[in-house]
């Protein structure tokens, strides 16, 4: 008889629906919030299928609200086609007041982007990681790839020289 695993079950609750890559290629982050996101339930069934795509995709405060624009959710296969929904269509995030405040003043004062950087599945909800960023430079990302080549290395030394090599 094999031992039970003591790794427990991967929870479908909880896990990564899609993540923006680039973003920390192309942005700074700063700080990062946790949104909740109105969605129809059919997009929410396309982005359990892991079809969303965050590419080009930003956040804007207008008029006290906060909208995530640019994300592309396509239509879910078996939706009724009567009720298809835009799938570049704004939608809106959900924040508490006072965090809406933080980032109105935040983004006009400092001049910094709003960037989702994943949509996730929290106890059932999608939740959006919503990323305050500052964007860089084209001698930023090589300095920063250059860095991150440089960590890389020193771990592989650091790695031999442990193994006797």
């Amino acid at each position: 008889m094999a031992p039970k695993s003591h790794k427990p079950a991967a929870d479908p609750r909880n896990r990564v629906l899609t993540v923006n890559r680039k973003a920390r290629h192309d942005y700074d982050v700063i700080d990062t919030f946790e949104c909740g996101i109105q969605l129809a339930g059919s997009e929410v069934k396309s982005l359990r299928e892991g079809k969303a795509q965050l590419k080009d995709s930003y956040g804007r405060v207008q008029s006290g609200e906060v909208w995530l624009l640019g994300v592309h959710v396509p239509p879910y296969d078996r939706a009724d086609s009567f009720h298809k929904l835009d799938p570049e269509r704004p939608r809106k995030l959900l924040l508490h007041r006072r965090e809406i405040d933080q980032l109105v003043g935040r983004t006009q004062q400092d001049s910094l982007t709003l960037v989702p950087m994943s949509l996730y599945l929290k106890d059932g909800r999608v939740k959006v990681e919503l990323a305050l960023a500052k964007g860089r430079r084209q001698y930023d990302k090589r300095h920063a790839i250059a860095e991150r080549d440089a960590n890389r290395e020193a771990e592989r030394a650091m790695v031999r020289g442990r193994r006797g090599e």
